[in-house]
């Protein structure tokens, strides 16, 4: 049971100079085996502000918060809210004193209303059975007092992801929380919808409530944000006002760098095609269309990006050109590169291949989901390397695993892309997502694939690591590799791709010319509120 102080007022407006903070941590730190996550952390929060917290990945942002949600125990430090002191065993602990946490990872059933998600695990009942009319009109109060717009007896599945995170702060909200903290709350939402977003969090705050922001985003920070504190390397470095404070200062006391830039007008695209997609249909078992009569094509040293809304057939298209779909039509052809005696291969139909022979073939896949599709949580940073490459150089010997050349290619991997964990024998679980991101990307690049399938490489990783996998995929394009790139990230995909695609409802809806499209425009045309100028 949480011991808690004074709780936390209810009328809007900041508050005055002199009342307690919402949220104040003073000298937090956690230890685990190997590693110390926090040391001597510091962090005030007032009621009634967005107060964002910014570090590079494993700088300890995600443990703190855990820390603060009740799914950590301090090693030492102190915990306050409002005034009062606090010792969370679990989360519960943390919800009954009005903290709630929205994670990047939505955790929403698709097959349920938006008023089941909401109640789940807090049901209010009559007569033992739930009482749906008194759920329905608590979420409907509570959409229209924080400007949510949501309809209790919608089905999730139709919803856009804005709206799914709509639902999910809808969630803390139904449960009575005063503190919201949000990770990276923006990593998959399009322009529209982050300044969606942000009017939601400005009337939250309105009302009395605080939210920590968590991003890596530093524009945003500036725009939304009331104050922040930035964290290095597992401490506080200091605290930053959004008004004064440029996101070049803001990107420095975060690593000591320059914010980088995505932009490259430089064009490596040569004629030799190395995938071409041929009229792809993948249908639901009932029928539906999820991609629908998809034909394109990625050139030797070409990055060909597709823009999308999540949830228009992105993630079909990759499972697709992986061999982890079946089709209902279309063909898949690939260059196979180069044969054992020099000659070359072109372009094979490999449409009936296995994911291994597509792999073999000199497929990369850095995945959109790495805890699903990219590495085993469970298992050792070796085994993770190995996986996916488990018959190819270093790490296969004849039909074995060489367990000793893999360990040695992990060591390579960590240093050369600054995987930051006690060594080869470490879980994957006890690494940040950041660095869990960087090991799967010196993965699929040391294989050097002939094309590379780059579904969101930078997603939840810092500006350095943003910086370093730009770098890479830049490199690896002038050297001729083809590069398929999925990103929400608008700003990366202008500034990366040589041939821009909008995917939506599962088509291609329209090419359009990195050079000079705006985020705006191309968001413009993921929701289809603009009508494509040429078609795709």
């Amino acid at each position: 049971m949480a011991e808690t102080g004074a709780p936390a007022g209810t009328a809007a407006g900041p508050p005055p100079s002199t009342a307690p903070y919402a949220v104040e941590l003073r000298g937090i730190t956690k230890r685990f085996p190997g590693v110390v996550a926090n040391r001597d952390i510091e962090l005030k929060v007032r009621r009634g502000e967005v107060h964002a917290i910014v570090g590079e990945n494993g700088a300890g942002k995600s443990t703190l918060m855990k820390t603060l949600y009740g799914m950590h125990r301090p090693d030492e430090g102190t915990i306050l809210l409002h005034g009062g002191e606090v010792h969370f065993k679990s989360p519960a602990d943390a919800i009954d004193a009005g903290i709630g946490m929205v994670h990047q990872h939505f955790m929403l059933a698709d097959n349920f209303t938006v008023l089941e998600n909401v109640v789940l695990g807090s049901e209010p009942t009559r007569g033992g059975r739930l009482d749906r009319d008194e759920a329905r009109r608590r979420i409907r109060e509570i959409s229209e007092r924080y400007s949510l717009d949501l309809d209790p007896d919608e089905l999730v599945e139709n919803l856009g992801v804005g709206a799914r995170q709509r639902v999910e702060i809808a969630k803390v909200l139904y449960r009575g929380a005063t503190i919201l903290i949000l990770d990276e709350p923006t990593a998959v939402l399009v322009p529209h919808e982050v300044d969606e977003l942000f009017g939601n969090l400005k009337q939250l705050t309105r009302e009395g409530l605080t939210v920590i922001f968590i991003s890596h985003k530093l524009d945003e920070v500036r725009r939304v944000a009331d104050a922040i504190t930035v964290i290095r390397r597992g401490t506080t470095v200091g605290e930053a006002d959004p008004k004064t404070t440029t996101v070049r200062q803001l990107a420095e006391m975060m690593v000591g760098a320059e914010l980088p830039s995505p932009e490259t007008r430089t064009s490596t695209v040569r004629d030799e095609p190395i995938l071409v997609l041929k009229n792809l249909t993948v249908l639901t078992p009932q029928g539906r269309a999820l991609i629908d009569d998809v034909s394109l094509t990625v050139r030797s040293g070409e990055v060909v990006g597709i823009a999308g809304v999540e949830g228009n057939g992105q993630a079909e298209l990759v499972d697709a050109i992986m061999g982890l779909r079946p089709l209902a039509s279309g063909e898949v052809w690939l260059d196979g590169g180069v044969k054992g005696d020099g000659g070359a291969v072109g372009l094979e139909d490999v449409t009936a291949w296995s994911t291994r022979a597509r792999r073999e073939a000199g497929l990369g896949f850095i995945p959109e989901d790495r805890h699903r599709q990219g590495m085993l949580l469970e298992a050792p940073l070796w085994e993770n390397r190995v996986l996916g490459h488990q018959t190819l150089p270093p790490s296969a010997k004849g039909f074995f695993i060489d367990r000793k050349a893999a360990r040695a290619d992990t060591v390579r991997i960590m240093e050369q892309y600054d995987v930051r964990a006690p060594g080869p024998d470490t879980l994957a679980v006890a690494l940040s997502g950041g660095n869990q991101q960087k090991l799967i990307v010196g993965r699929e690049m040391s294989s050097d694939p002939r094309l590379l399938i780059a579904a969101h490489p930078t997603r939840g990783v810092d500006i350095g690591a943003q910086a370093a996998i730009w770098e890479l995929l830049k490199k690896a394009r002038a050297e001729g590799m083809g590069i398929l790139l999925i990103s929400a990230d608008l700003d990366e995909l202008i500034g990366l791709s040589d041939t821009l695609k909008v995917m939506l409802r599962g088509r291609l809806v329209a090419t359009l010319d990195p050079s000079s499209v705006t985020p705006e425009e191309l968001g413009g045309h993921m929701t289809g509120a603009v009508t494509a100028a040429g078609a795709a």
